[in-house]
């Protein structure tokens, strides 16, 4: 089972042929109102992915709670756990360009009031996994991942968006997962030499923390530092649409595999292709592919219905 602390938001998407500078206006599409929020799109990746998936997240008392929780009740996530606290459901302000690229503006809401008691009447143990990011106050993260690795669940820690986080904090996940930017600047703040490659970098932080560390490296893939051993993947070929919530899908379906037994390096198989099929459709989680498709461009026969 894999246990999911973190957020639960709208994003608000508007399409522009460039991303605006700052005191420049343009023209963009109709918005649309999408599901998202870190926590919430790593849940159905995961669910999708094949796994048993439960979502302890906040919403507010808005109208939009309820858009927010389509695709996770529609996909059967777990939500049993979930709280409604003030009067707000987070939200994210996308802007995406002619070229898939996209800037986020993120309004937390409910999502900072999230606490790890939460989790009290769920929380994970032996065999289960918890899936954390950085959308919710990280304290109370923290505190979740300590309950859980006491418990023996495996903790997989998102470090997304990027906060500057101490080796103490970083020694309660027992896997560390970033993107080439986010993994120089956790080895910055953390003192350590950023390397000539993604890879260099995730190998000096795994022996530095003797923790697992994971990096996606966008078209070329991704890369795993683990016990001294890294282990490379390639992403697929795929022309893209928009990359919004690829990341997200990459630690869903991660966390799915591992979850479920794999070895990480089929993990890391999966999670790339499926990072890369959800480049090929508009938004964060309408993109998210299922088993079968990942399975599909796996063996050599890309189709993402």
């Amino acid at each position: 089972m894999i246990t999911v602390f973190g957020s639960i938001n709208i994003d608000l998407v508007c399409r522009t042929a460039h991303l605006p500078r700052p005191g420049e206006t343009v023209p963009g599409s109709d918005y649309e109102l999408i599901p998202g929020g870190k926590g919430a799109n790593q849940a159905l990746a995961a669910r999708r992915a094949g796994a048993s998936v439960r979502m302890v997240g906040a919403v507010g008392g808005d109208d939009m709670a309820a858009i927010a929780l389509a695709e996770l009740e529609r996909d059967g996530v777990d939500l049993g756990a979930l709280v409604r606290r003030g009067p707000t459901t987070g939200m994210a302000v996308i802007t995406v360009d002619s070229h898939a690229e996209n800037t986020i503006v993120l309004s937390p809401g409910a999502n900072a009031r999230l606490k790890a008691s939460d989790l009290d009447a769920v929380r994970p143990g032996a065999g289960d996994t918890l899936l954390l990011q950085m959308e919710v106050p990280f304290a109370e993260s923290l505190a979740a991942a300590r309950a859980a690795r006491a418990a023996g669940a495996r903790v997989l820690l998102s470090i997304a968006p990027f906060l500057p986080i101490e080796r103490e904090a970083l020694a309660e996940a027992d896997i560390i997962l970033v993107n080439e930017t986010e993994a120089a600047d956790l080895a910055r703040h953390l003192g350590l030499p950023v390397g000539a490659s993604g890879a260099e970098t995730v190998a000096t932080l795994s022996e530095a923390l003797g923790r697992s560390v994971i990096a996606t490296l966008g078209s070329e893939g991704a890369v795993a530092a683990s016990e001294g051993a890294t282990i490379a993947v390639p992403a697929l070929e795929v022309v893209p649409v928009d990359t919004t919530g690829a990341g997200d899908t990459f630690a869903g379906v991660l966390a799915a595999l591992l979850d479920q037994g794999e070895s990480l390096e089929t993990a890391l198989q999966f999670a790339a292709a499926a990072g890369s099929l959800s480049c090929t459709k508009a938004g964060a989680q309408p993109s998210f592919p299922r088993r079968a498709a990942i399975e599909e461009a796996l063996a050599g026969a890309p189709s993402f219905p």
